[in-house]
């Protein structure tokens, strides 16, 4: 009679190794672990922020584009965004000290 005690004691620990095993995989091992889908699921949050602030940007363009730009503006855009300058005339540019 001890003998089937101690193998039935035996089973029990085997199944709850091999449970705590399988159990150990699938959180941290598997292709489709839990890690794994928490580390997805950061990225998505990521994603989903970044998707925001660009459509936030884009929305801010698109409201810039309906104002009409006067000339004082599209010189300054010019000179200051494109180094351009008018005939004849000489610009210096004055880098900031560090």
């Amino acid at each position: 009679m001890p003998d089937s005690t101690l193998s039935g004691r035996h089973v029990r620990w085997g199944l709850g190794l091999l449970l705590g095993g399988v159990l150990v995989w699938v959180a941290f091992f598997d292709s489709h672990s839990l890690w794994q889908r928490y580390r997805w699921h950061q990225e998505l949050e990521a994603t989903a922020r970044e998707n925001a602030d660009l459509r936030a940007e884009i929305e801010r363009l698109r409201s810039q584009l309906d104002r009409p730009l006067s000339d004082s503006l599209v010189e300054r855009i010019a000179r200051e965004e494109y180094g351009m300058k008018r005939p004849g005339e000489t610009i210096y540019r004055v880098e900031p000290a560090e």
